[in-house]
């Protein structure tokens, strides 16, 4: 059985437990976030996604 969500909704369920279960605050969330969106607009990003990319698929078990 595949199962396909956004990565958006599964980093959202990790912070939100984050923030419930470990006390993590709201803010450091956030600031997080938006240095990821910050992030992704330099040069690193082609690392970052071929990073991103090169995880999901070890997990997936999909090799090229």
């Amino acid at each position: 059985m595949t199962v396909s969500l956004p990565l958006v909704f599964v980093l959202g369920f990790f912070a939100w437990g984050a923030v419930k279960f470990l006390g993590v605050r709201t803010w450091i969330v956030v600031l997080i976030a938006l240095f990821g969106f910050w992030l992704s607009h330099t040069f690193v990003a082609p690392a970052i996604e071929s990073g991103t990319r090169s995880g999901v698929d070890v997990i997936n078990g999909s090799h090229d």
